[in-house]
């Protein structure tokens, strides 16, 4: 498809379709760490997450090689991308796919502060700083809320911590000579360097297989082929097709379909603050990613 200048139906509904697949992996997430450690898990998809970009690489005629002065930055990233789902996966196991959307999908509100100080073109102002203070209220009414039984602090943190380790990635792509890099081969560092240093650490999170079942491989399997490897190459390929801004926009449904689909399917307890603080999240994310009209 050719470069379009605004969002049309096909966009919208394509991002929206994006936007409840990565909520709905929150949700798998969570199942499978019933039969799979969850740093583990994390692993095992990050290494067959290699084989389906190896694959899609080759059939598509993408060359493997990457200049030189981009390696550094695509090891830095895909050892953010390992941080990341430790603390991301981990957090799904100490508490609900619910609290930890809400707060893992705060990663604009982080990337957004960063950019600020870092790239002089991207400074918040006007509608970009009240979102910015709006999603930030939400973040901490999560986290001060403790009304939930199931609630834990520890994953709380380790939510947030993967969101601030999302917003580092995204500022590799955008002010390191891995900007430079095609989507394809910048998801494979990611995926490549991480595959090995999961392995690695879940040693140190317990035992690898837990009450191991059909829906945890199945859930395994969705994981790889349909999040991390496909599902994030349509990602790329949208960006390529639509503004970045009008794409980023719509990132604020992610965690409102999460929060839903939490209580939909795995009957999680919502309170009224996770649903005010979802609130906040949501409409703050909206205001830090939009764009004044050009006119």
């Amino acid at each position: 498809m050719d470069r379009k200048t605004h969002m049309d139906a096909f966009g919208a509904a394509a991002l929206i379709t994006f936007a409840l697949h990565l909520a709905f992996n929150q949700v798998v997430i969570k199942v499978t760490n019933g039969g799979f450690n969850p740093v583990f898990a994390a692993g095992l998809r990050s290494a067959g997450a290699v084989l389906v970009l190896l694959l899609w690489m080759r059939l598509r005629g993408i060359s493997l090689t990457v200049p030189r002065e981009a390696v550094p930055a695509g090891i830095l990233s895909g050892c953010l991308f390992a941080l990341e789902f430790t603390c991301l996966f981990t957090a799904l196991d100490f508490t609900t796919v619910s609290r930890a959307s809400v707060i893992f999908y705060s990663m604009p509100v982080w990337l957004a502060i960063a950019s600020h100080f870092l790239i002089p073109s991207d400074k918040l102002t006007g509608l970009r700083g009240i979102g910015l203070v709006l999603a930030m209220g939400g973040v901490a009414l999560a986290l001060l809320d403790r009304s939930d039984a199931s609630a834990s602090l520890t994953g709380d943190l380790l939510a947030l911590t993967s969101a601030i380790c999302w917003a580092g990635i995204a500022l590799c792509v955008k002010i390191t000579p891995l900007s430079t890099v095609p989507p394809a081969q910048q998801l494979m560092f990611q995926v490549i360097v991480s595959a090995p240093l999961l392995l690695l650490a879940s040693l140190a999170f317990g035992d690898l297989i837990r009450d191991l079942q059909p829906i945890h491989i199945a859930g395994l399997l969705f994981q790889i082929i349909a999040v991390a490897s496909l599902g994030f190459l349509a990602w790329f390929w949208l960006m390529s097709i639509y503004p970045a801004s009008s794409v980023a926009s719509f990132s604020f449904l992610s965690p409102v379909f999460a929060v839903i689909l939490g209580w939909l399917l795995l009957s999680e307890d919502v309170g009224p603050q996770v649903w005010v603080a979802l609130g906040l999240v949501a409409l703050g994310i909206y205001l830090i990613n939009r764009r004044p009209k050009v006119v």
